[in-house]
């Protein structure tokens, strides 16, 4: 017979055990989900279709990115910023925060051929999930983070749900910190993914008023970098130019590295959301701990299995869509 003593033991190894098995397995999802269904191949072939299409636009990594970013902070990671406009209902995409949201055409491409292979098994979700990490990494050996799989698409999209729940180019650090924490995410997480900026491309307009007219009186923002300001001034004169762009990150923007926090300390984060990150005293010690590498590489990853956690639908609950712009009841 067992001992009290041995029973608490068994006890207490299976609740670390299943604990940490829940944990891997976040919201119902795991991974290599896909190697137990009818499409085993399935994240090698989202893989060799996307690093096909980053190899043609290396900026694909910074969009899906965003569009991953963007979806799950609204209804969690369901695939539903896909979706199109039904009638005269507006859906995500067309809300004011996405409309500079772009890489629907790739999630669809892929979808399509994916389809081809495996029909009905492989979700949208799972696509925008799996293709944003590959386009960051094509040009890297191995994947820059893991992916858990297991997500089922939404079949809700409402434009009214965007704003509020994606933070601006204007954020503070207190309305960025309590976003974040309303989806679960901590101030860890924050900095981690604002260090995504360290690739791709932002529009004038999302900072121009840092550099002609920061408090109405048409003076420059204080907490910037006073030559980088006329390095901008330079590239998007007032008023700001739609369709003129600048690297988010001026020495490395083609680059998935570190470099966002060392021009971070520098003065030179182009958006207010940025500077924000060392406004407040514990953040702006992390910014520095990122500044290393292998540091924001590790932080990013784990940050981004979190992200991509966030609402999950999983199990039965809504669909395998056969387009991503559609729920299979308009196909």
């Amino acid at each position: 017979m067992r001992s009290i003593k041995d029973c608490f033991l068994i006890l207490f190894v299976s609740i670390l055990v299943f604990g940490m098995v829940r944990i891997c397995e976040a919201g119902g999802l795991r991974k290599n989900f896909y190697k137990q269904t009818s499409c085993p191949k399935a994240e090698d072939l989202v893989r060799s279709l996307t690093r096909v299409k980053a190899e043609a636009n290396p900026a694909l990594g910074a969009k899906l990115l965003r569009l991953q970013f963007h979806d799950c902070f609204v209804r969690g990671c369901d695939a539903s910023i896909l979706l199109d406009r039904v009638g005269t209902e507006q859906a995500e995409k067309d809300a004011r925060p996405n409309l500079s949201v772009s890489g629907y055409q790739e999630i669809n491409d892929i979808k399509a051929k994916i389809e081809q292979a495996c029909p009905g098994v492989v979700s949208c979700a799972d696509i925008l999930a799996l293709a944003a990490r590959d386009a960051v990494s094509f040009s890297s050996p191995t994947p820059l983070w893991d992916v858990l799989t297991g997500r089922r698409d939404g079949n809700v999209s409402l434009a009214s749900e965007v704003n509020g729940n994606i933070p601006g180019p204007f954020s503070n650090f207190t309305s960025l910190k309590r976003l974040f924490l309303n989806k679960g995410l901590n101030v860890n997480d924050l900095i981690a993914l604002s260090g995504a900026h360290t690739v791709g491309f932002a529009h004038c307009g999302a900072f121009s008023r840092r550099l002609y007219n920061f408090t109405g009186n048409g003076d420059t923002d204080p907490s910037l970098d006073a030559t980088y300001i006329e390095s901008l001034k330079a590239q998007c004169p007032n008023p700001a130019d739609p369709q003129t762009t600048v690297e988010m990150d001026p020495q490395s923007s083609g680059s998935f590295d570190s470099s966002y926090f060392n021009i971070l300390v520098q003065n030179k984060g182009l958006f207010q959301s940025d500077a924000a990150l060392l406004t407040d005293r514990a953040s702006s010690k992390t910014v520095q701990q990122l500044r290393k590498p292998r540091a924001f590489l590790d932080e990013f990853g784990k940050s981004m299995k979190k992200m991509a956690a966030i609402g999950v639908i999983t199990g039965n609950a809504g669909e395998i869509r056969k387009q991503c712009g559609k729920i299979n009841s308009q196909v």
